[in-house]
């Protein structure tokens, strides 16, 4: 999928836009889409769950391990920028935005995304940022548990989805032409953990919108979501 988006909106005071889905779905390249269109803040709640886990991992701490990951969650310094244009993510003073995208992190962020404390501190910091956010405008959130969990009483939740042979081809595609076949295996192994998790475990939130991206550009996705952000928006 590709985007032109044109020149953002003003912002709509307030606005919560909950964006969940599987990996390879086009989560973060509509969201920020979105957010631009609208001119909105934007916040990759996902970026958030790798900058944890490289600090983990960093730390030569056991991702296996749940009592020594929560042991140490409250110590590294994560800091998420929300320009949908340039979003950053930094930890403890180091701009991780490359590093977390590495296989080690990849490999791992699942596991990291189940243990309960890793996701009730960062859930604080996820609700502390869209609190900001929406003194002054609003906010797209994507991630896998925002309708849900983080931002249930969002007044726009929609849930993306699309073929698991269309995601792979999409994430091998950003990764630089990784084989399709192991990344779709990768992508499933994923969902299964990431739906099969005890602590808010990937769903769709009651009254998300479900939309299917396999069959649109990312540019239709967009405009799908900005409908639906009108709709919700428009006088009675």
């Amino acid at each position: 999928m590709s985007s032109s988006a044109p020149a953002p909106a003003s912002p709509t005071r307030g606005l919560v836009v909950a964006i969940d889905g599987p990996s390879g779905s086009g989560k973060s390249s509509t969201s920020r889409g979105v957010a631009n269109r609208l001119g909105l803040r934007y916040l990759d709640t996902g970026a958030m769950f790798r900058a944890m886990t490289w600090w983990l991992l960093r730390a030569g701490i056991d991702v296996h391990d749940a009592d020594a990951v929560s042991a140490r969650v409250s110590e590294p310094g994560i800091e998420s920028g929300t320009d949908p244009l340039a979003p950053t993510i930094v930890v403890d003073g180091v701009d991780v935005g490359v590093a977390i995208r590495g296989d080690d992190v990849t490999g791992a962020v699942s596991r990291v995304s189940s243990v309960p404390q890793v996701r009730a501190r960062l859930l604080q910091l996820q609700r502390n940022l869209i609190a900001d956010a929406t003194t002054t405008g609003g906010i797209v959130v994507e991630g896998r548990d925002i309708g849900s969990v983080v931002a249930p009483d969002a007044p726009v939740k929609v849930y993306l989805t699309a073929d698991a042979a269309a995601r792979a081809v999409r994430r091998a595609a950003e990764e630089g032409g990784s084989d399709v076949a192991a990344t779709e295996a990768s992508l499933l192994a994923r969902d299964t953990i990431d739906s099969g998790r005890a602590t808010a475990p990937l769903v769709m939130a009651d009254g998300a919108v479900h939309i299917d991206t396999t069959p649109y550009t990312l540019d239709e996705v967009i405009d799908l979501v900005v409908a639906l952000v009108e709709a919700v928006e428009a006088p009675a």
